[in-house]
């Protein structure tokens, strides 16, 4: 059972995982980061609890811990109870969702385990922005994708603001990079039966709803909000798929983008 203690000085050293945020929550590669996983929330700290990612504690005010107390009954792990103002100390803002938890990082799965079962899966060329891609997260759990491959460039899905912004979802979809030279590295979606579609708006592209990708093994390739897919991914793909919009439009962000084609080729 989680151990429930009261904290009320903002640098007592049983909460440096919390510490300054703002500043410390980086990730691994960047100088002062310790690659935590940070769930800010009782929804999203729930999701946390729920994968496979390993608690370390719990931080927050009385009336959030109480609501976890059922999350926490099985867990031997240490959950802090303070008052607001010596959280916003610590932490160096003050938290409107009242709870956070923090997880170490769980071993990255090798990218054939991913895809072994999967029938639909996304991959991420140079998506970098943080709100993005917790965005394209949370989509792509709700619209029935297995997995998420990282391509070069692309942000970290666990930073705190995409945990945040997928609403803990992040944790829930398997994810992991592809690795090898990119866009070469996209062979193994074709050895395991994947169509590889590259996501366009280009106007000689075919339209998802018309390119036959019902019932397929699909991989969806999505590059950045802005300058999208590289030249190089396109060609590497099996076919090109534009999302018909309106004129005057040249394109929708990159996780609503994301969005609409896999409601085309997974939603449950």
């Amino acid at each position: 059972m989680a151990t429930i203690t009261s904290v009320d000085d903002p640098t007592d050293p049983r909460i440096d995982d919390y510490r300054d945020l703002t500043h410390s929550d980086r990730r691994p590669d960047r100088p002062g980061g310790r690659g935590l996983v940070i769930a800010e929330g009782v929804v999203v700290v729930r999701r946390l609890l729920d994968s496979p990612y390993p608690l370390r504690s719990v931080l927050g005010v009385p009336r959030r811990i109480a609501e976890l107390a059922d999350d926490l009954a099985d867990l031997d792990v240490p959950a802090y109870e303070t008052d607001a103002d010596t959280m916003a100390t610590a932490v160096g803002f003050h938290l409107n969702r009242g709870v956070l938890a923090v997880a170490d990082r769980a071993p990255e799965p090798d990218p054939a385990d991913l895809l072994r079962d999967a029938r639909v899966v996304a991959v991420v060329e140079g998506v970098n922005d943080h709100e993005n891609l917790g965005s394209l997260f949370r989509n792509a759990a709700a619209l029935g994708v297995d997995a998420v491959l990282l391509g070069p460039r692309c942000s970290d899905p666990l930073y705190r603001r995409s945990v945040r912004v997928s609403m803990g979802h992040v944790l829930r979809v398997p994810f992991g990079p592809l690795g090898g030279e990119w866009p070469g590295s996209l062979k193994i979606l074709r050895d395991n039966g994947f169509q590889v579609a590259a996501l366009t708006p280009a106007a000689d592209a075919t339209p998802i709803g018309a390119a036959g990708l019902a019932g397929l093994r699909v991989a969806l390739l999505l590059g950045a909000e802005g300058p999208g897919l590289t030249d190089e991914a396109l060609a590497a793909a099996d076919v090109r798929v534009r999302i018909p919009m309106a004129s005057g439009v040249d394109s929708l962000n990159v996780a609503t983008a994301a969005a609409v084609a896999f409601h085309a080729v997974a939603a449950p």
